[in-house]
């Protein structure tokens, strides 16, 4: 199995031909960020989870996206590749009253489906890591103690 370094490498998987005679004509290719990304995607439209990845992975992340102009979906996310088979790692930080479990659970559905519809890989497990929880509000606090002068000077 390979591992999602973010270099984009790449496994082989033969997606069958249901009702060819004739056998597989060929192979299909899937990039491991692709697995990475449709599961990114998948935990993010999960109700319950604030973000995606550790702080530090959003912390460099944030500074990527302000380069590039555009987020990456993967980011939080690992996968290890298998020629017909999928496992992937999953970081989280869920919003403060929400039942951890019952997130877990969802996550692991929503990505299950996504990535075997779209990529016909069987999901062998989905490990997934609640690295904090979120409190409402608690950005918007820092966001306005850092915009207000502190009255010291004027």
């Amino acid at each position: 199995m390979a591992s999602n370094d973010s270099t984009g490498s790449t496994h082989s998987t033969t997606l069958g031909n249901s009702g060819d005679s004739a056998g597989t004509r060929g192979t299909t290719t899937i990039a491991d960020t692709v697995v990475a990304t449709i599961a990114g995607i998948a935990v993010r439209e999960t109700d319950g989870v604030y973000a995606v990845g550790g702080s530090a992975s959003r912390a460099i992340g944030s500074v990527r996206d302000r380069v590039s102009k555009t987020p990456a979906p993967s980011r939080g996310v690992k996968v290890e590749v298998g020629e017909t088979q999928a496992a992937i790692d999953v970081e989280v930080i869920v919003e403060y009253g929400e039942p951890i479990a019952d997130a877990a659970k969802e996550i692991r559905s929503r990505v299950t489906d996504a990535v075997e519809t779209m990529t016909g890989l069987e999901v062998v497990e989905i490990n997934i890591k609640v690295s904090d929880v979120h409190l409402a509000g608690s950005d918007d606090d820092e966001d306005e103690e850092d915009s207000e002068p502190s009255g010291r000077v004027r």
